[in-house]
């Protein structure tokens, strides 16, 4: 499935969904000129799991980076786990493909999405909160 045959790399990501009090998901767009994986979709927070890092941890620290929002771990419930693979542009320049495991969790906010304040940050340029019926419209990673 590494259709131009590119130098394999495996990753193990941490990421969150994190809702409103009212029931809004946050995502964020990333700058499709800056290279990673799904540089041109929306996505939830989250990012590369460091060594030493719990995947909570994680989680944890790119929420902060991406999106300026300071979770606790308690805050954190995992909810699902799942694989996925893409060409990727490493800092470098070089491009390789990234098998990755997705570790998912999700975060209930005791605020309405209007009174949060969010920040883009990171690899994140744009972000948004979109309701249920919002995300059928959305273009998310695969």
């Amino acid at each position: 499935m590494n259709p131009e045959n590119l130098r394999e790399i495996e990753r193990d990501i941490a990421s969150a969904l994190i809702f409103s009090a009212d029931g809004y998901l946050l995502m964020g767009r990333k700058d499709p000129s800056s290279g990673g994986v799904y540089p041109d979709a929306w996505h939830i927070p989250g990012g590369g799991v460091e060594p030493g890092e719990s995947l909570k941890q994680a989680a944890i620290r790119e929420v902060e980076q991406e999106v300026g929002l300071k979770l606790e771990p308690s805050q954190l419930k995992p909810v699902a786990t799942g694989t996925g693979a893409t060409a990727k542009t490493l800092p470098s320049g070089e491009r390789v493909w990234c098998k990755m495991t997705f570790h998912r969790f999700v975060a209930h906010l005791n605020l309405p999405k209007d009174q949060l304040q969010p920040r883009p940050g990171d690899d994140l340029v744009e972000l948004a909160w979109y309701s249920p019926q919002d995300l059928k419209h959305v273009q998310q990673i695969p």
